[in-house]
């Protein structure tokens, strides 16, 4: 079976919050132990909405990065790097250029969304219009098979397929393609060689999946065989040229369920956000402070906790027996609304306490995230330039001087 490869990256656009832990990075720290998993800060990506405000991307960027590692994404696991760091991103989305039609652009949903959303800033540029292709070459460069995203940003990745598709296509078919994916046949030798036909032959006449999947796998397995040569005889499975990029798949991420503190999505665009590195004294001031069921004008006046977003707190914080509490208490008036929150205050702090100690110790040691930042960023850029070999040599530009 082949190794998933799975890309995933932030904007450095300010500090992080309970939202990104719950929504992001709990998910990232699982992944790194399942596949392979590059993790990168989108500080290009950032430039698209925040262009006159460099310096909050500049203070963001290794902020983010301690935030990560406190969270427990794991250099060890994952490959930690900054986008802008690997040049070579830019050059595959000048070469991806090329070929894609404006009206691909124009139609990704989020284009018009964001304007709307963001319109104190002006965003008639080619930077914001482009930034889906430059997330395609993001994700195309590492022949990333998985990427996890919100809902809203599947059609990104359908974007990504189409590019990935339409690259293939046009220049997929290097010179001599036949002859070459049947040398690589005979690479396989003999009894390999005859089940790659057979299993070719069923997928192709058929349309058979399962032949498809098998003979993928086939030569997924073969240690003695060139990139090239694998890729050849993906391609002549399929009935197409060689491929070169790999279209990849999303990965529905779920939602994160973590209420903001009036009640609506965690989000700095609301101002209702706990951040993970705040002051517990202020975490605890702010819960003390959030609104609760109007109709609890008095202590002695019953509550609907539905209508409170303290219990959307409690339904991610506390067990059990502590919800049947408040659902009983603020029902019958038993208990009053900072009883109430005085179990999701223990319950965010508890959660918060290992990732802010962590996070001081990272913070003593910039050199040590420099050097966890400087790695990432070399095997992130082996793998770029090794794509990017293959790019320039099927877009005829392999000559040097």
């Amino acid at each position: 079976m082949a190794v998933e490869r799975v890309l995933s990256g932030m904007r450095p656009t300010g500090s992080l919050h309970l939202g990104h832990y719950h929504g992001v990075l709990k998910n990232w720290v699982r992944m790194q132990h399942e596949h392979e998993c590059l993790f990168f800060v989108a500080d290009w990506h950032a430039l698209t909405t925040h262009y006159d405000t460099p310096e909050i991307i500049e203070e963001n960027v290794w902020e983010m990065v301690i935030d990560w590692l406190a969270a427990g994404v794991d250099p060890a696991q994952a490959t930690i790097f900054i986008q802008s760091r690997v040049p070579e991103h830019a050059e595959l989305h000048t070469l991806l250029s090329m070929i894609t039609p404006l009206g691909w652009l124009e139609r990704v949903p989020t284009y018009k969304d964001q304007q709307e959303k963001i319109s104190h800033k002006d965003l008639a540029t080619y930077g914001f219009l482009g930034y889906p292709l430059l997330q395609s070459a993001d994700i195309l460069i590492y022949k990333a098979t998985q990427v996890p995203v919100g809902e809203d940003q599947i059609p990104h990745i359908e974007f990504t397929r189409e590019i990935a598709r339409r690259f293939n296509h046009i220049y997929g078919r290097e010179l001599g393609y036949q002859e070459k994916a049947e040398a690589a046949i005979k690479k396989l030798g003999s009894k390999r060689g005859t089940l790659y036909e057979e299993l070719r032959d069923r997928y192709q006449e058929q349309g058979d999946d399962e032949a498809l999947e098998a003979a993928r796998a086939m030569i997924e397995e073969q240690q003695g065989l060139s990139l090239g040569d694998k890729e050849r005889l993906l391609g002549y499975l399929e009935g197409g040229g060689k491929m070169i990029l790999v279209e990849p798949d999303h990965k529905l991420t779920p939602a994160s369920k973590m209420p903001g503190l009036d009640g609506q999505k965690m989000s700095k665009s609301y101002n209702n956000t706990i951040s993970l590195r705040e002051d517990p004294d202020q975490i605890s001031k702010k819960i003390k402070t959030m609104p609760t069921d109007p109709a609890r004008i008095r202590r002695t006046d019953p509550g609907d906790p539905d209508k409170c977003p303290v219990w959307q707190l409690h339904e991610v914080y506390s067990e059990d027996a502590t919800k049947q509490w408040v659902q009983n208490g603020c029902r019958n008036a038993s208990i009053g609304c900072i009883e109430c929150k005085a179990p999701v205050i223990e319950g965010v702090l508890q959660e918060l306490k290992p990732i802010q100690e962590r996070a001081a110790q990272y913070a003593e040691d910039p050199m040590m995230i420099k050097n966890v930042v400087a790695e990432g960023c070399e095997r992130a850029r082996k793998m770029a330039r090794e794509t990017m070999r293959e790019v320039r040599d099927a877009m005829g530009l392999g000559y040097s001087a």
